[in-house]
């Protein structure tokens, strides 16, 4: 019989709800996930303002937002493979750091183009968060609590989300756009404190060495897997939706018929609460239907929100923001979370692949998004909605078809069951 002491240690307990730590990791992913959208899209509600200050056009005003989006997916794979050296929880800390000193001062920027370029900057910063918060969560996390724990990292992001706008709409009808952004990144500031005194010590993580060859490789059979690309182009669709009709409702709202505010038109960002219940709810929502049915009650949510919106009443513009955002973030808690599940190894390359697909379509569609609008008003940017969707179905179903062609052949004499 073999010693105690040659018996190997025995793996920490992974975390779940109602366990020591699992409501210190939670709380710290959600001050985290609140940073990051609160800096993220700190200037989308306040296109307008900036616009109208800087003289520039929407879609060159959009870039603001697009510049900081399209960075983060730049950045995010290559800041992954960081973090499977030097860890997840460091990882997160100097985003979220160098972030919140650029958020700082970006309010200074006395033009568009410096102004784009710290977006950018601020952008690639953050983009050490969100991939390296998916695998820590996926490594600490017990698998049958892991939709709910990711949910409620994303519903840290609708709450930044939704406070990040709703201050700075009124903070910049008051004081003007620059005091509104030096607000988000106060917020932020106190955030960041939060966050690295609550966020525990991974207790299963174990450090890899870096290497370009083996990176290149992880990141080939990623994307050589079906399922993973699949999960890849749902969320960039999700975003295409998302990030267009966010960064040009507020033109919409200011303009004619409505000719709201900026500080009304940064309470319409309230809605933001509706993600917050839908992907903490993400997770029944797939007990209940499955993740493909999820995805699909996701999808036709989303769609209805679009159609609504094309109504000249504020009123139904609300109600089709708030079937946008709750199948928003109910597609995106189910996609990405699928994603964690998917794979075993190298979970950070895996989330980041996700995540930077994820910020490429926000920057697509915002970018896409003011352009239709500039062009072709609102229903421009409906129709460019619409097709986002067709898409997410196309490759839906195709999952769907495939997992029953899977389950028959397996079904079929002489053949092994899949594992």
């Amino acid at each position: 019989m073999a010693s105690v002491s040659t018996l190997a240690p025995a793996a920490p307990a992974l975390l779940s709800p109602g366990r020591p730590g699992y409501r210190r990791l939670s709380l710290a992913l959600f001050v985290a996930g609140i940073a990051t959208f609160a800096l993220l899209y700190s200037t989308q509600a306040l296109l307008p303002a900036v616009s109208d200050a800087l003289r520039v056009s929407p879609g060159d005003a959009s870039w603001t937002v697009a510049a900081a989006t399209g960075a983060l997916a730049l950045a995010v794979v290559p800041l992954s493979a960081l973090s499977e050296r030097f860890g997840r929880r460091s990882m997160m800390t100097a985003s979220l750091v160098v972030a919140v000193a650029v958020g700082l001062a970006v309010p200074f920027a006395p033009n568009l183009t410096v102004l784009i370029v710290l977006r950018a900057v601020q952008g690639a910063a953050l983009a050490g968060l969100p991939a390296s918060a998916m695998a820590f969560l996926a490594e600490e996390v017990e698998a049958g609590a892991l939709v709910s724990a990711i949910g409620l990292f994303v519903a840290g992001n609708s709450i930044g989300g939704m406070s990040g706008r709703i201050f700075t709409g009124w903070i910049a009808q008051a004081w003007g756009w620059r005091v509104a952004l030096g607000a988000v990144g106060l917020l932020a500031v106190a955030c960041a404190v939060i966050f690295r005194i609550m966020v525990p010590k991974a207790r299963n993580f174990t450090p890899r060495p870096l290497s370009l060859a083996g990176f290149g490789r992880t990141v080939g059979r990623h994307l050589a897997n079906p399922l993973l690309l699949r999960l890849y182009g749902i969320g960039a669709l999700f975003m295409v939706v998302f990030g267009g009709v966010y960064t040009v409702i507020g033109y919409r709202l200011t303009g004619a018929p409505f000719s709201l505010p900026q500080g009304i038109v940064g309470s319409v960002f309230v809605v933001y609460l509706v993600g917050t219940f839908a992907s903490a709810s993400s997770g029944r929502v797939v007990a209940l239907l499955g993740r493909r049915g999820a995805l699909y009650a996701a999808l036709v949510t989303t769609s209805a929100g679009l159609l609504v919106t094309l109504m000249n009443s504020l009123a139904a513009v609300i109600v089709g923001l708030v079937l946008i955002t709750a199948g928003f973030f109910t597609g995106h808690a189910v996609a990405s979370s699928s994603v964690s599940r998917t794979v075993t190894q190298a979970r950070a390359q895996a989330s980041a692949l996700y995540q930077a697909a994820y910020y490429l379509g926000s920057s697509a569609g915002g970018a896409i998004g003011a352009a239709a609008f500039h062009s072709a008003g609102w229903a421009a940017t409906v129709g460019m909605g619409l097709v986002a969707m067709a898409g997410v179905a196309g490759l839906t179903l195709y999952g769907t078809v495939a997992a029953r062609r899977i389950t028959r052949r397996s079904r079929e004499p002489g053949h092994a069951p899949a594992l």
